[in-house]
C-alpha cells in the first residue's frame, strides 16, 4: 500500500503528529481511525483552549493600542517540538474568536482550523527554528517603531532603563512579506536581538516566557521611539546613560535571559 492511498496517508499524517507532540501512539489504533480526530482534540484541549484565549487577548491589545489595522499583524504560540499555534488570515487581530485560530507544523503546513493561517507563518517558524528559546512571536506595526524601521534607522541606545534591559533591537533589510527570504533576513538576527525593525514594513519580536511577554517588547519599543521623537523636538541634548550606568543595567539584562550583542564588551 503506497502514500497514494487516503488511509495510509491519514495513518502517516497521524503518526507524524503524535511524533511532533511527543506522545506516544495509542496501541491497537489502526488506519481506520485516522489523523483528524486526534488533532482535534489536541486542537479543542483545555490547554490550547488557554492559550488561543492568550492570543486573542494579545490582539484585542494590539488593535487597541493601533498596532495593527485592517487585518496587519499576526502572532504565533509553539506547542510542541515543531507545532505551532498561530493567528488566521485576514482576520482582524481586535476581533478574533479562539475557533478562529490554526495549527501548522514547522514547514507551514496547516493542521487543523476552520480559517486559513497567516500568510506570515514562515517567519514566526524560522525564528522558532533558529531561536529554540523562542515560545512565541508577535508580529505588529506600531507607528512609531515602524517610522523608524522606514526610515531605516534602529532607535538610538543610553536613554531609558526600560528599554535597555528588556529589548535588543537590530534591522533587517525589506523583504516581501510572506516570504521565505523575509524569514531568513529575521531568523539571521534572532540569536543576539529579541526586537528586530523590518525595513519599510513594521515589526516582530520573541519571547522565551510567553505571549505576553513578546508583546510587552512591542509596548516598550512603540513608547521608547515616541519619547525619542518628543525629546528630539526639544532645544537640548539629551542626557546619557553612562558606560558604568549601562554595565548594571547589562547584568541586569543578562540574568533575565535575555539576549544582547554588547555583553562581554568593554
Amino acid at each position: 500500500m503506497d502514500a497514494s492511498n487516503p488511509s495510509r496517508r491519514r495513518e502517516m499524517v497521524r503518526k507524524t503528529v503524535y511524533k511532533r507532540l511527543n506522545k506516544p501512539l495509542p496501541t491497537g489504533a489502526g488506519p481506520a481511525r485516522g489523523s483528524k480526530p486526534e488533532i482535534e482534540a489536541f486542537f479543542n484541549s483545555p490547554q490550547i483552549h488557554g492559550l488561543k484565549l492568550q492570543i486573542c487577548d494579545i490582539g484585542r491589545r494590539l488593535w487597541q493600542r493601533t498596532y495593527v489595522d485592517g487585518n496587519g499583524g499576526n502572532i504565533a504560540i509553539r506547542v510542541g517540538k515543531d507545532i505551532a499555534l498561530c493567528t488566521p488570515t485576514l482576520v482582524s487581530k481586535g476581533f478574533m474568536k479562539p475557533e478562529d485560530l490554526c495549527l501548522v507544523d514547522f514547514k507551514g503546513n496547516q493542521l487543523f482550523g476552520a480559517k486559513r493561517r497567516t500568510s506570515e507563518i514562515l517567519m514566526h517558524l524560522q525564528i522558532m527554528k533558529r531561536q529554540p528559546r523562542a515560545v512565541a512571536v508577535v508580529h505588529c506595526h506600531p507607528p512609531h517603531a515602524t517610522g523608524f524601521a522606514v526610515a531605516g534607522m534602529v532607535p538610538p541606545t543610553c536613554l531609558i532603563p526600560e528599554f535597555e534591559v528588556f529589548v535588543s533591537a537590530a534591522i533587517a533589510p525589506y523583504r516581501t512579506p510572506g516570504t521565505p527570504e523575509l524569514g531568513r533576513q529575521i531568523a539571521g538576527l534572532v540569536d543576539k536581538h529579541n526586537v528586530i525593525l523590518m525595513a519599510n514594513h513594521g515589526v516582530v519580536s520573541w519571547s522565551h516566557n510567553n505571549v505576553e511577554d513578546a508583546y510587552f517588547k512591542m509596548e516598550i519599543l512603540e513608547s521608547y521611539c515616541r519619547t525619542i521623537l518628543v525629546a528630539s523636538q526639544l532645544s537640548r541634548t539629551p542626557n546619557i546613560i553612562s558606560p558604568a550606568q549601562l554595565k548594571d543595567l547589562l547584568k541586569i539584562k543578562k540574568n533575565l535571559g535575555i539576549p544582547d550583542p554588547r555583553y562581554g564588551r568593554k
